[in-house]
């Protein structure tokens, strides 16, 4: 990331933390910068079911699509001066997008840090090769089991055969070309059904090679009243059990969000949202394909937003299941 840093890109970073230090002490939206990391949708489409996913549920009310390279283009080379990081990845799976590998190139090219989250399930070794080419930095896989048994009772519809393939393929790559990227993350999304198995993904992850293996707390809609995905290993979960049986989530819920100030949220048909929580992008805040992110970025939608999140975040829905500013691994 430090190879990113631009003149421009250095003092964007520090408008960015002093605007949003000036706004926590005064309690209202001053913003300066322009954000640094986006998450831009490739597709809503996926292959997958699951239970706590719109894309699984097929239960988007917004338009489902697919990122045009147009469109793409246009976004990243109006904020690629300020951007150091994007992440083709919101709803979806990204590899469905036809034009996944050119995305990666295009945003290389305006030296982006670049990333994106998969369930391996379409990793030929076609693909990983690649994939490898393209300069992605990191490829974080989704893998929430070590048995078929245990994967499918969240990754609905999925198999864990075809997940290791993936990864093996993008490992041989890496080898193959003598590339050190992308950087591969097992990541494991702990909920009860698989709570049992994140020493044995440790080390399945260790015997295929991928650089780190990461453990996340699963998001559950419905927590209130208690779920079957909520782990039992409370160091798992975000959240609490109370005295009358009921959950809360362990977030104590600031009223500040550091992600309002440094990265947006784009999705396929160009409509900016808070962040990753706003997953049927039911706060749009602009849209792309009518304005700049820069005009967005200071509209009176952004403003109002940054504005009540100052001052009451626990009143905004998608803010009462976020793991910002927890403290706790996510």
């Amino acid at each position: 990331m430090i190879r990113l840093l631009t003149v421009q890109r250095i003092g964007n970073l520090l408008k960015v933390w002093l605007s949003y230090q000036l706004s926590r002490w005064f309690q209202k939206p001053i913003v300066w910068g322009m954000p640094f990391s986006a998450s831009i949708e490739p597709t809503t489409s996926c292959n997958l079911g699951c239970p706590e996913c719109p894309s699984g549920l097929r239960s988007f009310t917004r338009a489902t699509g697919n990122l045009s390279m147009n469109a793409y283009e246009e976004y990243i080379s109006a904020m690629a001066p300020n951007l150091m990081y994007i992440i083709l990845y919101f709803q979806g799976e990204p590899l469905l997008n036809k034009g996944f590998i050119n995305m990666i190139r295009y945003a290389k090219a305006k030296n982006i840090y670049t990333a994106t989250s998969t369930n391996a399930h379409f990793i030929s070794k076609d693909l990983a090769t690649e994939i490898v080419r393209s300069g992605l930095d990191r490829l974080i896989i989704s893998i929430d089991g070590t048995t078929q048994e245990v994967y499918e009772q969240y990754r609905i519809h999925g198999s864990l055969d075809k997940v290791i393939e993936g990864t093996s393929n993008i490992i041989e790559a890496k080898k193959q070309l003598q590339s050190s990227t992308p950087h591969v993350i097992f990541q494991f999304l702990v909920v009860k059904p698989n709570e049992h198995q994140i020493e044995e993904v440790k080390k399945l992850g260790d015997e295929l090679g991928v650089d780190e293996v990461r453990l996340k707390s699963a998001q559950i809609d419905d927590f209130e009243n208690g779920s079957e995905l909520i782990p039992t290993q409370d160091q798992y979960s975000r959240y609490a059990k109370q005295p009358d049986g009921t959950y809360r989530i362990k977030n104590q819920m600031a009223n500040h969000c550091w992600r309002l100030w440094s990265s947006t949220v784009v999705t396929w048909d160009g409509k900016a949202v808070p962040c990753c929580f706003d997953k049927d992008a039911k706060y749009e805040l602009g849209q792309l394909n009518g304005l700049t992110m820069r005009e967005i970025w200071r509209d009176d939608r952004y403003q109002e937003f940054r504005k009540k999140v100052l001052s009451g975040r626990k009143n905004i829905d998608i803010c009462t299941n976020c793991t910002e500013g927890m403290g706790v691994w996510k």
